[in-house]
């Protein structure tokens, strides 16, 4: 009988040790050895591209008959007076206003073209995707300077599941290039320090924590 408790108690122990090892294998693979994410991202010269679900405002000088708000198709493209079908997407509003006076100049003498962005959503290479435990997994416009906190104030915070400080950013602009970011420090803590600056296409992952 005491060899068999014995016998018991090893096995328990074995399948223990098996366990541990199992949660520091898929923490570690959750997290990966992944260098901490730079806290300055943003470059100086960025400019917004347009991308399907923004809304344009296109102002002809002195001719209002052709100015008017429009939205950015599904297919990119764009419809104004005279004009049916010039594509937006993937193109900054200096570009497009540029592309209208074009068209235009073959109706208006010397046309001059304004085009400002009046809704943004911006194409899916340069949105901010958040998935996992978020308190409301979604993407997000890049704006300049925008940062890891104004992300996770857009999507409502932390799921009370969430492995906050083995989150992940992945950098589609370096190449799917992965980053360590300290989201219970910089939300529960308040630790102002693990707060990082985001690129256009960065996408970060929360996983869930274990309890």
């Amino acid at each position: 009988m005491h060899e068999y408790v014995s016998r018991l108690l090893g096995l328990g122990a074995r399948i223990a040790a098996m366990v541990g090892a199992a949660v520091v294998v898929v923490g570690c693979a959750s997290t990966g050895n992944y260098p901490v994410a730079p806290a300055k991202a943003a470059t100086p010269d960025y400019n917004y591209i347009v991308g399907p679900g923004d809304t344009l405002n296109i102002i002809v000088w002195r001719n209002p008959d052709l100015s008017q708000v429009v939205p950015v198709r599904p297919d990119g493209q764009v419809s104004t007076p005279l004009i049916d079908g010039l594509l937006a997407q993937g193109k900054t509003s200096s570009q497009i206003a540029r592309d209208v006076e074009k068209e235009l100049s073959k109706y208006v003498r010397d046309p001059v073209v304004t085009v400002i962005v009046t809704n943004f959503v911006g194409p899916y290479s340069e949105q901010i995707r958040v998935v996992g435990e978020a308190a409301k997994p979604q993407f997000l416009p890049y704006k300049q300077k925008m940062t890891v906190l104004d992300v996770m104030i857009a999507v409502g915070g932390l799921t009370d599941f969430a492995d906050g400080n083995s989150a992940t950013l992945v950098r589609s602009a370096e190449g799917s290039k992965r980053y360590k970011v300290r989201l219970d420090d910089l939300i529960k803590r308040g630790d102002i320090g693990a707060n990082v600056e985001v690129l256009p296409g960065d996408i970060l992952i929360i996983p869930q924590g274990w309890f």
